[in-house]
């Protein structure tokens, strides 16, 4: 098995895409790429800790390649703005894709390169391609929440729904 780590705003709306294709075994809500130890929800919210609000998929590259997660990432994401999200603003729910080795950051690069270079976006390709650093799990109830909470998920996926039907 292995990880990937792609922060694409609210990490409710990061889950689903993921976490039903085959060769997937789990995609965890969490924090990653700031300064504190073990943050908080609403530490992380309040930008004061450097974290992002991410995913982390375990998968099994035999079933599913990390190109194809990083290609699925792309269509969940506006890769064009760099302060956040759809609904979702500020430091915390900026674009990035977190690469384990190098292999996962020459597929980065050169898929964002790729993206940068089709004209399907007139503006630059501002998503971060970084290291990945420590991977905090979530508080349990934003794990799984677009299945717990199906209502409110919808609420707040809307303006990215839109965007990606119109988009991708």
């Amino acid at each position: 098995m292995e990880r990937a780590i792609f922060a694409g705003g609210c990490f409710w709306c990061m889950v689903k895409p993921f976490d039903s294709l085959p060769g997937i075994e789990s995609v965890i809500s969490g924090y990653t790429g700031g300064t504190k130890e073990n943050p908080t929800y609403l530490e992380v919210k309040s930008g004061t800790t450097g974290h992002t609000e991410a995913v982390e998929i375990i998968f099994d590259p035999a079933l599913i390649s990390y190109r194809e997660l990083v290609e699925i990432y792309w269509q969940q994401t506006d890769p064009t703005d760099a302060f956040g999200q759809f609904e979702d603003r500020g430091s915390s729910y900026r674009p990035v894709i977190y690469y384990f080795d190098d292999t996962q950051q020459k597929v980065a690069e050169a898929s964002r390169a790729d993206l940068q270079n089709s004209g399907h976006f007139e503006r630059p390709i501002v998503t971060q391609i970084e290291p990945a650093s420590t991977f905090y799990p979530a508080e349990e109830e934003h794990q799984d929440y677009y299945q717990r909470n199906p209502e409110n998920y919808q609420k707040n996926a809307k303006r990215r729904k839109k965007f990606i039907a119109e988009f991708w």
